[in-house]
């Protein structure tokens, strides 16, 4: 039954696609939040090098008839791109994001419901996964940052990114082509295409160009409302009818499952394709850190790049990919990075049983990196961006990666 309803979900994207748009009211604003620090880079914000073209071959099929891109240039093999199913813009990008108070969204949040969790100075933002689920795409700005914030449900990523390119504001649509199964964008203004996971445009004018990534974490509604009263909340008011709420992708975070529509590397077998990892990558060196081990450990106190980090769990979140509904999925937790040093001091930490507590003050910490109590009350860790993957996903582009063990 789960093949036939995956057989069956293109064909529904492409229906949904087609529904009528209606104008939605713009909304009031919500109030100021407190400003958080200023996040570390990943290392894939860095700039790149002159990319290494490949030679001149076929654009994946139909492409030449639905865009203006240069394929000409591209810096990967067009056949490793599939067609996911609908076509450009089959799956609408957001592109005039309205926003609510938390008050408004929690009649119809469920408290262990995932959300994206963006902050850039003083603006703090929750954008539903349910909203993502029929989009994949947002065009925004945050803090007076122009930004996209993105959301692959065939590889659980959820990543943000500066849409600003060499002084040119851009923004983004879907393709509706997959390459390792993972989103390929398609910026309006060039037509190139660019690899979600990576941040990277592997096709057509900018090919090598790469996005800025800003942390964006995955976490449950309950955390967002209690942290941040004041912050925004994506509208389900996107000018499109679609199923919130509803999980069109049932089961696709089943571990025993194979990945849906990989045509790519083999996957490493230290552990199962569709096991669940955080990774992050600083400085050369990427880390996975599988779910299964945070929800034993809690904590973990690491050097990633020569950057001292803490990766923190805690349960409360479900997952999006789960059950019928994105808030009814069962409790997978969520887990951010953030840098060890605070106040010029390299802070290390632990799980006593209930709470994360760091030993140098003994404060308690939550998962979005506050001091809840103790010498360091209201203190808040720097984030490290730090990125949620299906382990086929991550590895199919990171394959040196080291995967974390206690």
């Amino acid at each position: 039954m789960r093949s036939l309803n995956r057989a069956l979900i293109a064909a529904g994207l492409i229906l949904s696609a087609c529904a009528g748009a209606t104008a939605a009211p713009p909304t009031a604003p919500a109030r100021e939040v407190s400003p958080g620090p200023t996040p570390i880079p990943a290392q894939e914000s860095l700039p790149n090098a002159t990319p290494t073209l490949l030679p001149d071959e076929s654009p994946p099929p139909g492409a030449t008839f639905e865009f203006k891109t240069d394929f000409s240039k591209h810096s990967v093999s067009y056949g490793e791109i599939l067609s996911g199913g609908p076509p450009k813009d089959g799956i609408p990008a957001v592109d005039d994001p309205k926003f609510v108070t938390v008050e408004e969204a929690d009649a119809w949040l469920k408290p262990v419901e995932p959300v994206i969790f963006l902050q850039i100075g003083e603006d703090a933002r929750a954008y539903p996964i349910q909203i993502f689920m029929w989009h994949e795409i947002v065009n925004d700005t945050v803090g007076d940052v122009p930004v996209v914030i993105t959301f692959c449900p065939l590889c659980n990523t959820a990543i943000a990114f500066e849409r600003t390119v060499n002084g040119q504001v851009f923004d983004f649509g879907t393709t509706g082509r997959l390459r390792y199964s993972n989103l390929i964008m398609y910026d309006r203004q060039t037509e190139t295409w660019w690899q979600q996971a990576i941040g990277q445009a592997i096709a057509g004018k900018l090919t090598g160009a790469q996005l800025a990534f800003r942390p964006a974490s995955v976490i449950s509604w309950a955390d967002f409302k209690t942290n941040y009263p004041d912050g925004k909340v994506l509208s389900r008011d996107t000018g499109f009818n679609r199923s919130y709420g509803n999980n069109p992708y049932v089961g696709y975070d089943d571990v025993n499952n194979p990945p849906f529509l990989y045509r790519g590397p083999e996957t490493p077998g230290a552990l199962p394709p569709v096991a669940r990892v955080l990774t992050i990558d600083l400085n050369g060196e990427a880390v996975a850190y599988p779910y299964e081990v945070l929800q034993k450990v809690n904590v973990v106190n690491d050097t990633v790049g020569g950057i001292d980090v803490v990766v923190m769990w805690a349960a409360g979140t479900a997952s999006a990919l789960d059950t019928g509904t994105v808030g009814g999925g069962r409790d997978v937790g969520a887990a951010n990075a953030f840098a060890r040093e605070l106040d010029g001091q390299t802070l290390t930490f632990a799980f006593n049983g209930s709470q994360i507590v760091d030993n140098e003050a003994g404060s308690k910490w939550n998962v979005l990196g506050y001091a809840l109590n103790g010498r360091l009350a209201g203190k808040q860790l720097t984030p490290v961006v730090a990125v949620n993957h299906f382990w086929f996903s991550w590895a199919a582009f990171k394959p040196e990666t080291r995967i974390y063990q206690p």
